[in-house]
C-alpha cells in the first residue's frame, strides 16, 4: 500500500471523525429517541444511526470501492477482508452517551487486504483523538504515545475488567478471575471498549479483558495497541478474527503470558 494513499485516507477519516464528534457535542442536550437491540441494556439512539449514515455517505462518495462493516447496519455485508474495509462504531458506549452525556467514543479501524492500516478513537466530549497509522506510532491528539512499560509487575498493574466476568454465570472461570482481581493493584470499567483500549495504549491502565466484543468495538483499538508495542488476542491467547465477535485480552507482552496462563480459563 502506497504511503501517500494511506495518508490521504487517514486525513479524510480524521476530518470526518472530528466533524461527526462536533455534531454530537452540538446536539448532546437535544431529546433522544432510544431503542433496545439484543437486550434491555443494549441501547441504540437516532444519533448512533445518523452518525453511521454520515460516515457511510462520505466513504461511499469518496472511496466507492471500499466496504464498510458497521454496528447499525448501514454498511455492507462484509465476509472477508479483501480490499479496503472500514470497521466503524458510530457511538461506542451508548449507555454512557444516554445516561452521562460523556465517556463515549467514535471508533474507526481501516484494514487493507487483511492488514490493519489506520486506527482512530475519538473521545467526543473531551475532544481527544487517539490515532495510529501502521508503522508510524500512536498519538493522543498531536502527542506521540510512548511504548508500553514492560517493567510492571502484576501487583503494580491496573486491569480494565467488567465486574460481571467475576460472577458465576460468566463465560470464564470466576474463581481464577477473582484471584486475578485480588492480585492486581486495581480494576476499572469505563463503559466504552474503544476508550478502554485507548487508556491501555496511553498507559493509564495496563490491560483490558473482555469476554464479548464485536469487531467494531475492538478494530481500532487493536491497531493503536500494536503501535505502542502491545498485544491483543482472544482471552485464552488465541489469535483474534477481526470479522467476528470475540473474547479480547490486550496488554503489554510481559503481562499477557502471565495472565493468560495463570488466570484465564474459559468454560466449556
Amino acid at each position: 500500500m502506497k504511503d501517500q494513499l494511506r495518508q490521504d485516507i487517514y486525513n479524510h477519516a480524521k476530518n470526518w471523525i472530528l466533524e461527526a464528534g462536533k455534531h454530537l457535542r452540538d446536539v448532546i442536550d437535544e431529546p433522544l429517541y432510544i431503542d433496545t437491540k439484543s437486550n434491555p441494556n443494549d441501547l441504540v439512539t437516532q444519533m448512533d444511526r445518523e452518525t453511521e449514515q454520515f460516515f457511510t455517505k462520505h466513504i461511499k462518495e469518496t472511496y466507492p470501492d471500499h466496504r464498510i462493516l458497521s454496528e447499525e447496519g448501514f454498511g455492507d455485508d462484509v465476509t472477508s477482508l479483501e480490499g479496503f474495509v472500514w470497521i466503524i462504531d458510530p457511538i461506542d458506549g451508548t449507555m454512557n452517551f444516554v445516561h452521562q452525556k460523556k465517556h463515549f467514543a467514535i471508533s474507526i479501524g481501516i484494514y487493507h487486504e487483511g492488514i490493519g492500516q489506520i486506527g482512530l478513537i475519538y473521545n467526543v466530549m473531551e475532544d481527544i483523538l487517539y490515532s495510529s497509522i501502521k508503522g508510524q506510532g500512536a498519538y493522543k491528539n498531536n502527542k506521540r504515545l510512548p511504548k508500553l512499560d514492560t517493567n510492571l509487575t502484576l501487583e503494580e498493574s491496573i486491569l480494565v475488567l467488567n465486574s460481571f466476568w467475576a460472577c458465576e454465570n460468566s463465560r470464564i472461570n470466576e474463581t481464577k478471575i477473582q484471584q486475578l482481581i485480588k492480585k492486581v493493584r486495581g480494576t476499572r470499567s469505563y463503559g466504552s471498549a474503544a476508550l478502554e483500549f485507548a487508556y491501555v495504549a496511553e498507559g493509564i491502565a495496563d490491560g483490558y479483558l473482555s469476554m464479548q466484543l464485536a469487531p467494531w468495538d475492538y478494530a481500532a483499538g487493536v491497531l493503536i495497541m500494536d503501535e505502542v508495542g502491545g498485544i491483543t488476542t482472544k482471552a485464552d491467547g488465541a489469535p483474534i478474527d477481526i470479522l467476528h465477535d470475540s473474547t479480547i485480552f490486550s496488554c503489554n507482552r510481559e503481562l499477557h503470558d502471565e495472565i493468560t496462563v495463570n488466570y484465564v480459563e474459559l468454560k466449556q
